[in-house]
């Protein structure tokens, strides 16, 4: 499975010539490709091209006479496999910002759905126009409305855009990768993967800040610390397919099922200090009910289980004594 976009750089002497020879012709050969003039102003001093392929592919490659970047989501030519990668804050500006404007270019135009959301654009963009999870990571958001069921879609990017305009992570490669660029849809994997924004957006509605995948002592890393008043508090979330899509026979069942994977591995080794979020938002609304009203124990203490909306309201329940302040509708 291919990982998020990343440049690539070589440091040795680029010519035109050399372009065409060892980028294009084998692209050419493999897929039927072109070489193309960029849409945008190369970066000063550089020269540019776009390599685009008879199946969708594109590569972007710029060069000087000491180095060149290249980013493509097609098959890398050999010419660069020995060569390092690196993500878009870890190259020169100006680089940086060109591709960038290619790339969301491209990405509009092939979804033009996407433009009413710039922030899910830029944040995602190292997915959404991955080699493997471009179409999946697309559908997800669109056609499952980013995990919320029974929600429209422009409701559901709505909550999410709103959130990543909020600016809580240095690190978008370490939170965009969480959705994944697999060519097979998984919504369970994905929807799992959108719950720690969900949170992130709840302990940030709190007055928390948020700092995501913290190393701990026994080799594991824990979702979040939310730091508030000099105090720094770490948070696990997880979220249980509802009773419809696995073989637990009721909610209780469903979340006890769930929360127990967490606890008997990770939390269990670490031995206490993490509160448990128990993501809930993919429940409909007859067996969200049933859970409010039963109040269940997760198997774990402290515990929040809750629901989120699209219209950014959260609704749950707590166990144990939860160190950290929550949102209003939270019990």
């Amino acid at each position: 499975m291919a990982k998020p976009l990343r440049f690539r750089r070589s440091t040795e002497r680029w010519t035109d010539g050399r372009v065409r020879s060892e980028l294009l012709q084998p692209l050419q050969s493999k897929f039927g490709a072109t070489k193309r003039r960029t849409w945008y102003k190369p970066p000063d001093a550089y020269e540019a091209c776009r390599l685009e392929m008879d199946n969708g592919d594109t590569a972007l490659f710029c060069w000087t006479d000491d180095v060149a970047f290249w980013m493509g989501n097609t098959e890398t030519p050999k010419t660069l496999w020995r060569t390092e990668k690196y993500t878009f804050e870890e190259i020169p500006d100006g680089v940086a910002d060109w591709a960038e404007r290619e790339l969301l270019a491209q990405l509009h135009d092939e979804s033009p759905w996407l433009e009413a959301y710039p922030n899910i654009s830029w944040f995602f963009l190292p997915v959404l126009l991955s080699k493997d999870g471009r179409h999946t990571s697309r559908e997800f958001l669109k056609d499952h409305a980013a995990g919320f069921p029974d929600a429209d879609a422009d409701e559901a990017l709505a909550y999410y855009e709103e959130l990543l305009g909020r600016e809580l992570f240095d690190d978008r490669y370490e939170m965009a990768g969480k959705l994944g660029t697999s060519e097979q849809l998984n919504l369970d994997r994905m929807r799992s993967a959108m719950s720690e924004f969900t949170v992130a957006r709840l302990l940030d509605d709190a007055g928390h800040e948020v700092t995501p995948e913290i190393e701990v002592t026994t080799g594991h890393s824990i979702d979040f610390r939310a730091d508030s008043n000099g105090t720094g508090r770490l948070v696990e979330v997880t979220r249980p397919r509802p009773p419809s899509r696995r073989s637990a026979s009721s909610p209780v069942a469903s979340i006890r099922e769930t929360a127990e994977t967490k606890t008997s591995g990770q939390l269990q080794a670490h031995d206490g200090g993490v509160t448990l979020f128990v993501d809930c938002s993919s429940f409909a609304d007859d067996d969200w009910a049933t859970l409010l009203d039963a109040r269940p124990d997760v198997r774990h203490r402290p515990a929040v289980v809750f629901r989120a909306r699209p219209d950014g309201s959260f609704e749950g329940y707590t166990k144990g004594s939860v160190p950290i302040g929550l949102p209003d509708g939270i019990q």
